[in-house]
């Protein structure tokens, strides 16, 4: 028998953990990654322009070479982990976005002038570290918890 690491067989079969993280962790782990790769990138950046204004349907099919989504599905490590492609709507369920934030990251009409690879990687970090109100409410719970035992 041959052993081999995770990675090595994850492009071969479909790795899946006994215990899956809960998805706000695997949210926040993911979107860490994008950030980092953005950060690495030192080529253009190319942001999507007035998308805001496109049919929903096309708007999920939004693609451009050089774009945060499309760095993000060059990066072996991301599509490992399931990214299914450079398109808004792979981005969204795989990253676990709404439309708001993802047209908040990824449109050219919330940064002013040009931007550049590492102020997105700031924006997408920034939104990995967001507590949200399940965070708050699984604090509480603990908080309660602990007090009761």
């Amino acid at each position: 028998m041959k052993y081999r690491t995770l990675e090595e067989i994850a492009p071969e079969a479909r790795v899946v953990p006994l215990h899956p993280e809960p998805r706000r962790a695997l949210r926040r782990k993911r979107l860490e990654r994008l950030a980092a790769v953005l950060e690495a990138h030192t080529g253009p950046l190319r942001l999507f322009s007035r998308a805001e204004y496109l049919p929903r349907d096309d708007r999920m099919l939004l693609r451009q070479d050089d774009s945060p989504l499309d760095l993000a599905f060059r990066d072996p490590v991301l599509r490992v982990q399931g990214l299914a492609g450079d398109r808004m709507r792979d981005a969204l369920a795989f990253f676990d976005l709404s439309w708001n934030q993802a047209h908040h990251l990824f449109c050219d009409c919330h940064y002013e002038g040009r931007a550049t690879s590492k102020m997105v990687a700031g924006q997408v970090r920034s939104l990995a570290h967001t507590v949200t109100l399940g965070d708050l409410w699984d604090r509480l719970r603990a908080s309660l918890k602990q007090r009761a035992a």
